[in-house]
């Protein structure tokens, strides 16, 4: 079987631990259902149950999943190259039983052919998920965008700028929030959410999202991808999301009806309105949306808020202590020079770390990273001044990170291309505080000489050294612009400006 994230076992607990079913955990975590039973039964086995100690790490909670033993090494040795053997069986002729013949050949104590079969099988993947349409009190809220717009025009030049309309509905109440954002983007669809549970005072078990690109990274009809920092912000409200199947619209039944009242009973009376502001539009819905929640209903005799009051509001999960905070998440890989580059500025990570892959966790004023779950970096967040951020406790004993990988090693090889691009990368190197945050800019200059020569490379160093260039940008400009082959003078280098603001020299004579 293959392991997963320990982050999403994490989850298949938790959900686990609210009452969920297998079959629901396995849905919003888009993994199959004898998966999830799979992995319950492990946890059971070392006794353990949600919450988790606060102190276990990924790293603790995987070794209690799985213990490894003397046949799971020997195995682990074993294991097939499943792509391999996936590429293989496309070739005329070739079958699993001649693949796994010769595999045996080269490991006399692997798998047999009935396991070998089902490893492949399961490596392919073919699982499909099953959704029930039921609706609980507060166990779902369906989520999504009006299909209408509202114009909203700017005071000071008149440009009209259209503004979203997302629509919030409770499964057993249809109690319905509404507001107006600027857009759909990935931080609008989060705020929405935030705002929709305060204005519901506590959380439902579920979310049943459209497959809008800010919320699933994949609308796929089997195995859909939740958004990395939608899933967060998912378990900071301790839900789940289940994204509605794709051409499947009795999936979201109760979203559509929602934007269909939502639109009849608010957007419509607003239509010959003129707003000036995003807040001037939320202030015109308020009233409109709360007069749809008190509508008595002819079939049911009650209205939205009573069906609320009655039903959703007592089976909702209280709200966190605070809500949550917008973060995206990035998933990088720590360079050369253990610094891992988010929006044009280099952080530095535990140099340990190189070309392991990392999650960055990237909010307004911090950086966080992240390395099987758990967090190894944390920084201010800086602007994008392509500078670096480095941490003492990051950097390895005597700046040197790897035996193979020294300034001396990077100046020789430079040294290769030409005189001139050794004494480039020997300046970079020098004026940053370490060397080691001068790697990546040498090793991209030397790799210039493949594109354009090592001749012009060489010459074009030399023009930045003379103009007291040091960045890969300013040479790629030079290379690209042909400068290093022209006479320096600053007519051509640094072009006059003329402008009637401009007095110039002569003025003052």
């Amino acid at each position: 079987m293959k392991r997963l994230p320990m982050r999403k076992i994490r989850d298949v607990l938790r959900l686990s631990a609210e009452g969920l079913s297998t079959r629901k955990i396995g849905v919003s975590l888009t993994i199959g259902r004898t998966t999830v039973q799979a992995y319950l039964d492990r946890a059971a086995a070392v006794d353990l149950s949600w919450p988790l100690p606060p102190d276990m790490s990924d790293t603790d909670l995987e070794r209690l999943i799985y213990p490894r033993t003397a046949r799971d090494i020997a195995n682990r040795a074993s294991e097939p190259d499943w792509a391999h053997i996936h590429r293989e069986l496309r070739r005329k002729g070739v079958t699993l039983m001649l693949l796994w013949e010769e595999y045996r050949s080269g490991h006399p104590d692997g798998y047999g052919y009935s396991r070998f079969c089902e490893l492949y099988t399961r490596w392919e993947g073919k699982l499909s998920p099953v959704m029930r349409q039921r609706h609980p009190a507060g166990e779902r809220l369906f989520v999504d965008y009006a299909g209408h717009t509202i114009d909203v025009i700017a005071p000071q030049t008149g440009e009209v700028r259209t503004a979203q309309v997302f629509v919030a509905v409770l499964g057993a109440s249809n109690y319905t929030f509404v507001e107006a954002t600027w857009t759909q983007s990935l931080p609008d669809w989060i705020a929405s959410h935030v705002r929709a549970f305060g204005f519901f005072g506590g959380v439902t078990a579920q979310i049943v999202s459209d497959n809008l690109k800010a919320g699933v990274t994949k609308a796929c009809f089997y195995d859909p991808a939740i958004n990395r920092t939608y899933a967060d912000m998912a378990a900071h409200y301790d839900t789940a999301v289940v994204p509605a199947r794709p051409y499947k619209p009795k999936d979201k039944a109760k979203a559509e009806g929602g934007v269909l009242l939502a639109e009849r009973w608010i957007l419509a009376r607003l239509r010959n309105r003129q707003f000036f502001s995003l807040a001037e539009v939320n202030a015109a819905i308020r009233p409109l949306l709360d007069r749809l929640n008190d509508k008595i209903s002819r079939h049911l005799g009650a209205s939205r808020r009573q069906l609320f009051a009655q039903l959703d509001k007592p089976a909702l999960k209280p709200l966190p202590v605070a809500p949550y905070v917008y973060a995206e998440w990035k998933k990088c890989r720590a360079g050369l020079d253990y610094h891992v580059a988010i929006d044009k500025h280099y952080y530095s990570v535990p140099y340990q770390l190189l070309k392991k892959e990392l999650w960055a966790r990237i909010t307004d004023r911090t950086i966080e990273v992240f390395h099987v779950g758990q967090r190894v970096a944390s920084h201010v967040r800086t602007s994008s001044n392509g500078k670096h951020s480095t941490l003492r406790d990051h950097m390895p004993a005597h700046h040197q990170f790897r035996d193979d990988w020294t300034p001396e090693r990077i100046i020789a090889r430079a040294a290769r291309v030409g005189p001139n691009v050794a004494i480039f990368a020997e300046v970079v190197m020098r004026d940053r505080k370490h060397p080691e945050q001068g790697y990546r800019t040498c090793l991209g200059v030397i790799r210039l000489g493949d594109k354009f020569g090592r001749d012009r490379l060489d010459a074009a160093c030399s023009r930045a050294l003379e103009i007291n260039a040091r960045s890969y940008s300013s040479l790629l400009s030079i290379l690209k612009n042909g400068l290093e082959s022209r006479p320096r003078t600053r007519a051509a280098e640094e072009p006059a400006i003329t402008h009637p603001n401009i007095r110039g020299a002569d003025y003052f004579h």
